[in-house]
């Protein structure tokens, strides 16, 4: 009984029939008729002209994204649990040519306005100190946590105030979106680039660069062929990605997420680390506890020394959450 990533979740149907319906000879790279459609299906679902680029990796998303929002010799502050700064082995500064990541601090992985102006007031404008170019956030957060149109419009527009790009890791925005119950743009306003994850909802291996202001798209596109992830058959990338958008399949999916989520979070009660907003759960369980889980069949990861995290996905077996929240409230 799996609960460790979302990542190790099953394709969903209509994402294989895309693509086997995609298994016809058309133009290379992202000159195909579906990834033509890329465009206007974002532009329809965010109500505003956008721009976007498939890529095959979170990671790529994240980190093309703020290339070209941040110059070699400058910064991109985020949280200090970002997964830019603890997961991505180094990718950032790989792909923005040496500039550094500033981390900020945060309740739950969330960034405020306090909280960057806390690491960018202080900074120089000299030729002496790494001068920040943006910021990105994560909604949900690391810890499943989410921030809410009137947190992302402080945030948005202390940002702006200062001159700065504003970056949003969606590797779970369908989740966020879910949660919210809010329109896509409004989880995610005042942003200059979302990274929209599909993997972790039910995608094979295709996620969206989506940019608010098209014209930083045409830069990404050579960058996204200098990094490797033009895919001679693009079609199939963004096969999957339509397949998601078409009929709101992305939200019914992360619905199904979090209400699992949400089934083991009620079991938990006072356990829980984090609130429990989209499809991760945070618990404090000791190294005891955790071995009677285990023994009892659930797989999930350790979080320090007396914590877990446990990680539903849209496909959670309803008899799989059912038992993990019995063995939980009976801990």
């Amino acid at each position: 009984m799996k609960f460790m990533s979302d990542n190790a979740a099953a394709v969903h149907p209509d994402v294989w029939s895309a693509m086997l319906a995609a298994d016809s000879a058309d133009s290379p790279y992202d000159n195909d008729a579906l990834s033509r459609e890329l465009d206007a299906a974002f532009t329809q679902l965010f109500g505003r002209e956008c721009a976007a680029l498939w890529v095959a990796t979170g990671t790529a998303a994240n980190c093309l994204a703020l290339a070209a929002m941040c110059a070699p010799h400058g910064a991109v502050v985020c949280h200090r649990e970002a997964h830019i700064e603890v997961d991505e082995a180094g990718a950032p500064g790989f792909f923005m040519h040496g500039a550094k990541l500033i981390l900020a601090e945060g309740a739950h992985a969330k960034l405020t306005p306090e909280a960057v102006a806390a690491v960018v007031e202080p900074i120089r404008d000299d030729v002496h100190q790494v001068q920040p170019y943006a910021v990105s956030i994560t909604q949900a957060s690391e810890y499943g946590c989410v921030y809410r149109p009137g947190e992302l419009a402080a945030l948005s527009g202390y940002v702006k105030e200062r001159g700065l790009g504003l970056h949003v890791d969606g590797a779970r925005f369908a989740n966020a979106v879910a949660h919210l119950g809010c329109a896509p743009a409004e989880a995610c306003a005042g942003a200059d680039a979302l990274s929209f994850g599909f993997v972790k909802n039910g995608g094979l291996g295709a996620e969206a660069i989506v940019f608010f202001d098209p014209e930083m798209a045409h830069v990404v596109r050579y960058r996204r062929k200098r990094a490797g992830h033009l895919q001679s058959k693009g079609r199939f990338m963004a096969a999957q990605i339509l397949a998601m958008l078409d009929d709101g399949l992305w939200l019914t999916n992360a619905r199904a997420a979090n209400a699992a989520a949400s089934e083991i979070a009620a079991a938990a009660g006072a356990r829980l680390l984090h609130p429990v907003e989209a499809n991760e759960v945070f618990l404090s369980v000791t190294a005891a506890e955790r071995a009677a889980l285990r023994a009892q069949g659930f797989e999930f990861y350790d979080w320090g020394a007396d914590a877990a995290r446990l990680v539903t996905a849209w496909d959670a077996d309803g008899d799989h959450v059912a038992a993990l929240a019995g063995a939980i409230e009976a801990l």
